[in-house]
């Protein structure tokens, strides 16, 4: 199994996996890799450094990114439910169309990530930093602050 850069380099290498189902890739250094569509449910990514990458599509249900690094990551479309992500960086993150369903998100930073159209339902979003992020129906954080409630 390998995982390549958009430019073709070899960024991480196991020949012994086929798939990487449930792999440990704990601290792994995968910046800008392409893993459109890949399949990494249950997954350890640890402290990895996803800055760049794109997942687009990609099936991260049930997976452990505690303290991850997916600045400017491509996650559009991804599905993330049940993923844990506490303390992950998601700066600039585009989540449109994301499925975060039942996702841990506490203490992630979200600063100016795009999270239009993604799925919220459940996800615990408890000390995470919002700060420009756009919301599922296209408003940001501060437009959610400054907006009233809706009159039933």
């Amino acid at each position: 199994m390998k995982i390549l850069s958009r430019d073709g380099r070899v960024l991480w290498e196991r020949p012994d996996l086929d798939t990487l189902t449930g792999a440990d890739l704990t601290r792994a250094t995968l910046a800008g890799a392409n893993l459109t569509r890949a399949t990494l449910a249950g997954a350890n990514l640890t402290g990895a450094d996803l800055t760049g990458a794109d997942l687009a599509g990609a099936d991260l249900t049930g997976a452990y990114l505690a303290r991850a690094d997916l600045t400017g990551a491509n996650l559009a479309r991804a599905t993330l439910t049940g993923a844990y992500l506490a303390g992950a960086t998601l700066t600039g993150a585009y989540l449109a169309g994301a499925d975060l369903a039942g996702a841990y998100l506490a203490r992630a930073d979200l600063t100016g990530a795009d999270l239009a159209g993604a799925d919220l339902t459940r996800a615990d979003l408890a000390g995470a930093y919002l700060t420009r992020a756009t919301f599922p129906d296209g408003r940001t954080f501060e437009q959610h602050l400054t907006c009233p409630a809706p009159v039933p």
